[in-house]
C-alpha cells in the first residue's frame, strides 16, 4: 500500500468476529495490525504500537469511540494518525459528531473488504503528504534563510504536484490547478490585498480539494446521480483537506486550510460543511467559491460537457436553479463581473 513500508493498523472493536474479519482482510493486503477491545486500551496501544492508521468502532466499552477520537486528536503526538470510524451510515447526527471530534473517514458495518482497503490506502497516502509538509515546517530558520529561493521553488512545486494527485482523481488537471491560483490572485489584487497575500493565495488556492484523496475513486468519477450517502461522503473532503493542512507555520498552508474547509460555504448559508452565512465565511473561502464554480462550469467532467465563457458567467450572475447569485458575497460577485474578461483570458491561455 505504501512503498518500502508495511502499514501498521490498530483495530479497535469489542466484537471478536469483526476483529477477526478485519485482521484477515488487512493481512491479505500486506498490512501489520494490532487489536484493542476497549477505549482505554486503544490509548495505550497508540503509544506502544505507533500505528499509521486506526480503525475504531464507535460503540467501544469503558470509553466510546467518539471520546477516544477526541482525545487522540487533542494529543500532539497522536493527532496526525488518520482515524476511520466504524458506524451506522444512517445515523447522520452521529456522523456529524464524529466529524466534529476529528474523524477522518467512516465505514459502515458490516465492513466491505474492497471499501476497507480503498479508504485505508487513501488515508495512508494523505498521511504521507501530511508528514512531508510537517518535515518542511521543521527546517530551521537559518536553513530557510540560507536557501530561501531554492526551497521556495521546490516547496511550491511539491505543493502543486501533491495537489495534482488529489485533483487527478477527479479528472481535473495541472491546468485547472494553475488557473484557480491565477483567478484568485487577480481577485485579491482587485480587492486591494497586499502583494504578499496575493502570492499566498496564488499558492494556497490550488490545495482547495486536496481532501479528495480520502474519497473513493468510484464516487468521484460516478457519471450517474450521487445517492444521499455518497454526496454526504463527498462533502467530507472539505474537513479531510483541512485536517491534512492543519497546524502548519507556513502562511501558504494556513491559508490553504481555510480555503479547503470553507470553499463550499455559501453567502446565504446553504453551503457546507458548517452552513456558515455571510461574513462568517472567511474571505478566502468566498473568493474560492466563485472561482471554483467558474472553472468547473467551463471544464469537462465525467458527468457534464464544458460550457462557453458567456454561459458560465450568465449562470453565476443570473442563476440556473442549481447555482444562484445569492450563493456569493455581493462584493466578490461584483469583482468577478469586473474581471470576467481576464478570467476568460486565463482559461483560454491555460487550457488542458
Amino acid at each position: 500500500m505504501t512503498e518500502n513500508k508495511i502499514p501498521r493498523i490498530l483495530l479497535a472493536d469489542s466484537e471478536s468476529v469483526t476483529l477477526k474479519y478485519l485482521g484477515k482482510s488487512l493481512k491479505s493486503h500486506h498490512c501489520d495490525y494490532e487489536i484493542a477491545t476497549n477505549g482505554l486500551e486503544i490509548l495505550e496501544k497508540v503509544k506502544t504500537y505507533d500505528p499509521d492508521l486506526i480503525l475504531l468502532d464507535i460503540g467501544m466499552p469503558e470509553m466510546d469511540g467518539l471520546e477516544v477520537c477526541k482525545r487522540l486528536k487533542a494529543d500532539p503526538n497522536a493527532q496526525h494518525i488518520p482515524i476511520i470510524l466504524l458506524t451506522n451510515p444512517a445515523d447522520k447526527k452521529l456522523r456529524a459528531k464524529a466529524i466534529s471530534v476529528g474523524a477522518n473517514d467512516f465505514l459502515a458495518k458490516p465492513v466491505d473488504e474492497l471499501e476497507l482497503m480503498v479508504r485505508t490506502r487513501n488515508l495512508l497516502r494523505a498521511k504521507e503528504m501530511e508528514r512531508f509538509l510537517r518535515t518542511y515546517q521543521e527546517l530551521s530558520h537559518q536553513e530557510v534563510e540560507e536557501k530561501t529561493k531554492q526551497i521556495k521553488e521546490g516547496y511550491v512545486d511539491t505543493i502543486l504536484r501533491l495537489t495534482m494527485m488529489a485533483e487527478y482523481r477527479d479528472e481535473e488537471t495541472a491546468a485547472h490547478i494553475r488557473r484557480v491560483g491565477q483567478y484568485c490572485k487577480q481577485m485579491a489584487k482587485h480587492l486591494g490585498w497586499s502583494e504578499e497575500n496575493q502570492e499566498a493565495i496564488l499558492y494556497a488556492s490550488p490545495m482547495h480539494d486536496i481532501g479528495k484523496v480520502g474519497i473513493p475513486l468510484e464516487i468521484l468519477l460516478k457519471i450517474s446521480k450521487l445517492t444521499e450517502q455518497e454526496f454526504a461522503l463527498i462533502k467530507t473532503h472539505t474537513v479531510v483537506g483541512a485536517n491534512i493542512l492543519r497546524g502548519s507555520k507556513s502562511k501558504y498552508l494556513q491559508m490553504a486550510e481555510i480555503i479547503a474547509l470553507t470553499h463550499h460555504e455559501r453567502w446565504n448559508g446553504t453551503g457546507y460543511p458548517r452552513g456558515l452565512k455571510g461574513e462568517e465565511i472567511p474571505m478566502e473561502g468566498r473568493m474560492m467559491n466563485i472561482v471554483d464554480q467558474y472553472d468547473a462550469l467551463r471544464s469537462i467532467r465525467p458527468y457534464k460537457r464544458p460550457l462557453e465563457h458567456e454561459l458560465a458567467v450568465k449562470i453565476i450572475t443570473q442563476g440556473d436553479g442549481r447555482t444562484l447569485p445569492e450563493h456569493f458575497d455581493p462584493n466578490v460577485l461584483r469583482t468577478f463581473i469586473d474581471l470576467t474578461p481576464l478570467f476568460k483570458e486565463i482559461f483560454e491561455t491555460q487550457k488542458d
